[in-house]
């Protein structure tokens, strides 16, 4: 080629390059200002290049200071708001300075304070280190109370809870769950849930609210329009309910319009969930396949259902938006514009940032966003209304600059808040209080002729803990002091080993925690990993059952059922008697001796009650929140 047709190429890319840029229209700060607070980012782990697994190619260090890149990025774009992990929190300092950075990011960038997010249901999903907070039992727990205490530890509860977030700096919990379990089935609800009945759990939802937003901590109901009938986790895919309007209104959003008609909920968060009968729109997905479009995504059920019908005028944010029910058939942006045009005020999880080069791909969606605002695709008077719902809560719930203790009185604060001893008070009640009798043939008391005990617990964990707790009882009871305890792990020991060891103890205690722990226990989509490597449930439920075969006429045997209590009735004809707990929070503490011996000690509260009912100290008073079949006593 000569140098002539080379210099006319080149002029000519140059004009093209100068008419693509003229005709690319500028985008308005103030417009990318609001679509930047409607944003909520994880920021649960961040890796400079050096620090990226290179096995997996993955980030996985925990962001627990806060990186310099990380406070520029808030700085510069002005999100709105932060959520964060189990693996952001350590300790007490640590936490309380990590939020407290957070915000004095937002603040040098001239915006408002963020919204610093967490998942403290109680129970399942926690995210504070147990062995520093109060974690109580969590829902079902609290639904068993229900029958002879009300909402006395929905109200307890929530306020332990958020008194304890809001000395750390956190401003949002992502609770309560009001999902109505009506699905035995249900893998990721079911004990997150208060129980089956939308009148039971609209009121225990709406008295924990009230509680947590009386500490200054917003409340986001969940999940919008309810979780509560399905098979599927919208965390690994897009789960269907197939009510009809009769039993939606009656059933799903009854705890949500109970609540909105009684108070005032500071946020509402939505279900990853198609519900045809509300809305039967098809969409395409980014692979060419349609489907009914997810509540999420619909204007139908978030505006003119839950805003003009239902009459919430709080803020509406999503679930995590990583997660597969949207992540698979929506590319982020897009994502997050079809939420948008829905009514939707807050994107959580939009976009992961785990490296500085995420930075400009958060930018650019920013961007993206502002322009399908002035190209009239997003209207500007709803982003703006939206923004205004936003801004409002942060003036009512989230502490100025000028309003926060020095460092030093936080921290003192904090400290004898914290899983105090009014909070433990609290937390034990609440476990001595849960626990159902489903079934008793003189399984408990322990009788005095039992001279050694089998546990059978799920892991090690388990047996450690419920060693403890009942070693200590049998101790401080004379008839039983003498008793011996072995325990087994139905993960770790074989069938062989385990019926060896039941086969000369007078009473077997087994324990079952089905179903199985769901991703949002373990954080989140950045644990589906580990969540598939899991022991299947099938082998494990096989397992029991034959160990509950081998045992003798002559042993007593029992069934602990930590979780949902639905499973007991496959095994109940094996056993003398089946306890229920919905909970089995385990707290592990280092104690050290006289010599500088360091040991890891096993606890819980609601051991310590099972362990309390065995030998007879106390009664089982509680009441099934959920319905089994009749279990013969």
């Amino acid at each position: 080629m000569g140098v002539r047709p080379v210099r006319i190429l080149l002029v000519s890319l140059l004009v093209l390059t100068f008419v693509s840029c003229a005709n690319k229209p500028t985008v308005d700060p103030r417009i990318e200002a609001l679509v930047a607070q409607k944003l909520m980012l994880d920021i649960r782990y961040f890796c400079r290049e050096n620090d990226i697994n290179p096995a997996t190619q993955r980030c996985t260090t925990p962001v627990t200071t806060l990186p310099d890149e990380l406070k520029d990025m808030v700085a510069d774009t002005g999100i709105g708001g932060i959520i964060l992990f189990a693996n952001n929190l350590q300790d007490t300092e640590q936490m309380i300075r990590l939020n407290r950075d957070l915000q004095a990011a937002s603040a040098a960038g001239g915006h408002s304070p963020l919204l610093i997010s967490i998942d403290q249901e109680g129970g399942r999903v926690v995210r504070i280190p147990q062995n520093i907070s109060t974690a109580f039992s969590g829902n079902m727990a609290i639904g068993a109370t229900y029958a002879e205490h009300g909402t006395h530890f929905a109200t307890l509860s929530g306020d332990v809870i958020a008194k304890e977030l809001a000395v750390l700096g956190f401003n949002v919990n992502f609770a309560p769950s009001v999902d109505v379990n009506v699905n035995p089935e249900n893998p990721v609800i079911n004990v997150r849930s208060f129980g089956e009945d939308p009148h039971v759990v609209s009121q225990l939802g709406f008295a924990q609210m009230q509680a947590m937003q009386n500490n200054k901590v917003i409340a986001a109901l969940k999940h919008f329009p309810g979780h509560g009938d399905t098979s599927t986790d919208s965390h690994s895919g897009l789960p269907l309910v197939e009510h009809d309007l009769a039993q939606i209104k009656t059933v799903d959003l009854a705890p949500f319009q109970y609540a909105i008609d009684h108070g005032d909920p500071g946020m509402i968060m939505t279900a990853h969930i198609q519900y045809p009968a509300l809305d039967n729109s098809m969409f395409t997905a980014t692979n060419g396949t349609k489907t009914v479009l997810p509540a999420t995504m619909s204007r139908a059920i978030l505006t003119d259902l839950l805003r003009d019908k239902m009459g919430f005028n709080g803020v509406i944010i999503t679930d995590a938006l990583d997660m597969a029910a949207i992540a698979h058939f929506y590319e982020p942006t897009e994502a997050v514009l079809q939420t948008f045009k829905a009514g939707t005020d807050i994107a959580l999880m939009p976009l992961a940032i785990r490296t500085a080069q995420d930075i400009p791909k958060l930018k650019k969606m920013i961007t993206d966003l502002a322009y399908r605002v002035q190209t009239g695709e997003l209207s500007l008077a709803e982003i703006e209304q939206s923004v205004a719902r936003i801004n409002a809560l942060k003036q009512r719930y989230v502490p100025t600059e000028k309003e926060q203790l020095p460092l030093s009185q936080a921290l003192v604060k904090a400290r004898k808040t914290l899983a105090s001893p009014a909070h433990l008070k609290a937390e034990q009640e609440l476990a001595n209080s849960a626990i159902v009798a489903i079934k008793n043939q003189q399984a408990w008391p322990i009788k005095p002729a039992t001279k050694i005990i089998q546990l059978v617990m799920p892991d090690n964990s388990k047996c450690m803990a419920m060693t403890t707790a009942l070693d200590d009882a049998l101790k401080a009871t004379p008839s039983t002091a003498d008793v011996a305890i072995r325990c087994a792990s139905l993960v770790s020991d074989t069938t062989q080993q385990i019926t060896a060891q039941q086969r000369t103890a007078q009473l077997v205690i087994f324990s079952d925690i089905t179903p199985q722990q769901s991703l949002v226990e373990m954080g989140g989509m950045d644990d589906i990993t580990d969540w598939r490597l899991r022991p299947k449930k099938e082998a494990l439920d096989a397992k029991l059952m034959s160990l509950m075969k081998e045992v003798k006429p002559h042993q007593i045997s029992l069934l602990i059922s930590m979780r949902t209590p639905y499973a007991v009735v496959d095994y109940a004809d094996y056993l003398d008697g089946i306890l229920a707990s919905f909970a089995y929070n385990t707290q592990v503490t280092e104690q050290v001796d006289a010599s500088g011996q360091a040991t890891l000690y096993y606890d819980g509260p609601i051991y310590r009650a099972l362990a309390n009912i065995l030998v007879g100290n106390q009664r089982a008073t509680g009441a099934l929140p959920v319905s089994i079949d009749k279990v013969n006593d």
